[in-house]
């Protein structure tokens, strides 16, 4: 029998009828059923959200067909049917208010339709809190209320403050129902791409069990590698099979470039389904999730933002309340970065009650650098990976008079609005340089105060590269042997390569350079 992925498909219902190849996740779902505690739940874009809500709105219909050969067949024994309103919000952008308000009306009226439309002429709230009533009382039953991305309006209006405070007031009238309807209620899930703490919609549901940062929850959307090994080990033996690897040095490379996402500080990483399964689909590496898009609203915040980036790209230490809350601040968008899929939790210091955040794959952090190079250069996004390339096939070579002439056409091209960027904007580039050439070669760049130096590795020879940003080319030279930055590789067999850069800081482009 054919194995399929279900490759654009987001409904439980649409993946079981299909035959679909399907994670388990069905333990941990009927866990959270069983209790009557509204849940929220906060996860990067195309990470299973909407097929978790899709799940429990299946589970709550009673669909005892579609659970067949799960681990939660052998749990439930009553398989109840419950009024059921889901509500997705993902689907349409928000540019007015008229917008969010016909998109509340959609649901309204379809739910409407059913359990009664006395109320339609009032407001959405009122409406709403009607329905639920209603359909507690027609059926007997507890009413589900189930809403994918609950924020996508108020990231949409993010930098627009009058249009954000007019979703704000909209949705907190809406979801404030929740808590007024609580007798009516069996069960509340949300799930957003952003934390609640700091947002007024939910001032008044404070009664929400926020799961997004905990340990029992932390697997309940994403893949496992035993999941990834037990659900798609055919998948693995083909992708090596055309790839030309060995079953584990693909499952290294599967690790490499999807996984190490961490939600809470526990051990276990994620996998991005979404990156799993079009690997497996395509039958080739590839950065999927980065392909379909940065959200507007990260485009947007970083574009205003002064934020220096280089603190992302190596990791950075910081307090919850730093990264796991709802702001949408230009001065400082790590929040947004965090909760957008970009950064993860790398380390937990108990003692200090201090996070290490970083990149979680080959995937983002690649990605990642590609999209911030528009922001510093001319480059496009689309011939970042071009030049990486070529500046690798240089080094390989042993060609530093090409590389640096390449160097200097990379400043050169930078438009003279741009030139009046501050030092760091400079360090910046070369550090994004340095760092993109890491896809194909050894290459380790650390960013300091008024410099920017590098090491590269190729097969046989090791760069030692200093930046002067004020000094000459001899300073720069005099500095890596004073630094010892030579001294752990005097062993390794390679040629050793030391070049000194100075950057005229008149031209805004590299001056001297020297190769010794």
């Amino acid at each position: 029998m054919e194995r399929k992925l279900p490759i654009g498909i987001q409904t439980f219902e649409k993946m079981r009828a299909e035959g679909c190849l399907y994670v388990d996740k069905t333990t941990i779902i009927y866990q959270i059923a069983a209790t009557k505690v509204p849940y929220f739940l906060s996860r990067p874009r195309r990470f299973g959200k909407s097929l978790l809500i899709s799940t429990f709105e299946a589970y709550f219909q009673g669909r005892k067909d579609l659970f067949e050969g799960l681990a939660i067949e052998k749990l439930e024994t009553k398989w109840e049917q419950y009024p059921v309103l889901h509500l997705d919000l993902n689907a349409k952008k928000y540019e007015t208010v008229a917008d969010l308000v016909a998109m509340l009306n959609q649901y309204l009226e379809k739910w409407e339709a059913i359990y009664g439309d006395e109320k339609k002429d009032r407001s959405p709230e009122e409406r709403f809190s009607y329905v639920i009533e209603q359909a507690c009382l027609k059926t007997g039953k507890g009413v589900v209320v189930l809403v994918d991305e609950y924020d996508k309006p108020l990231l949409q209006a993010l930098l627009d403050e009058n249009l954000l405070d007019e979703y704000r007031r909209i949705l907190k009238a809406f979801y404030g129902v929740l808590k007024s309807s609580d007798r009516y209620l069996r069960f509340i899930f949300l799930t957003g791409v952003t934390k609640f703490a700091q947002v007024s919609v939910f001032s008044d549901l404070n009664q929400l069990n926020d799961i997004s940062m905990k340990i029992p929850y932390a697997n309940i959307c994403g893949i496992t590698k035993k999941e990834l090994v037990s659900t798609f080990t055919p998948e693995l033996e083909r992708l090596a099979e055309v790839q030309e690897m060995s079953f584990e040095d693909t499952v290294d490379k599967m690790t490499a470039m999807y996984d190490g996402y961490h939600f809470t500080y526990s051990e276990e990483g994620l996998f991005n389904p979404f990156s799993v399964l079009n690997v497996f689909d395509g039958l080739m590496f590839d950065n999927y999730w980065f392909q379909t898009g940065t959200p507007t609203y990260l485009v947007d915040l970083l574009k205003q933002s002064d934020y220096d980036l280089r603190l992302l790209i190596d990791g950075l230490e910081v307090g919850s309340s730093g990264f796991a809350e709802y702001r949408a601040e230009t001065k400082n968008p790590l929040p947004m970065i965090y909760q957008s899929g970009y950064l993860t939790i790398k380390n937990f210091d108990k003692s200090l009650n201090l996070y290490t955040l970083g990149f979680p794959n080959d995937e983002v952090k690649y990605g990642f650098l590609k999209f911030l190079i528009p922001y510093y250069t001319p480059i496009s996004s689309d011939e970042t990976d071009f030049n990486a390339v070529k500046f690798v096939r240089e080094l390989q070579s042993g060609d530093v008079h090409s590389f640096m002439e390449r160097m200097k056409s990379f400043f050169a091209d930078i438009p003279y609005e741009l030139n009046t960027k501050t030092e760091r904007h400079y360090q910046v580039i070369f550090y994004l340089v340095f760092k993109l050439m890491g896809q194909y070669v050894d290459a380790e760049v650390r960013s300091a105060k008024g410099r920017a130096d590098a090491v590269v590795k190729t097969k046989d020879r090791i760069y030692v590269f200093e930046f002067k940003l004020e000094g000459t080319v001899d300073e720069a030279l005099r500095q890596i042997d004073e630094k010892g930055y030579l001294l752990p590789y005097r062993t390794d067999g390679r040629e050793l390569v030391k070049v000194g850069v100075s950057f005229n800081a008149e031209e805004r482009n590299i001056g001297e350079y020297k190769v010794i």
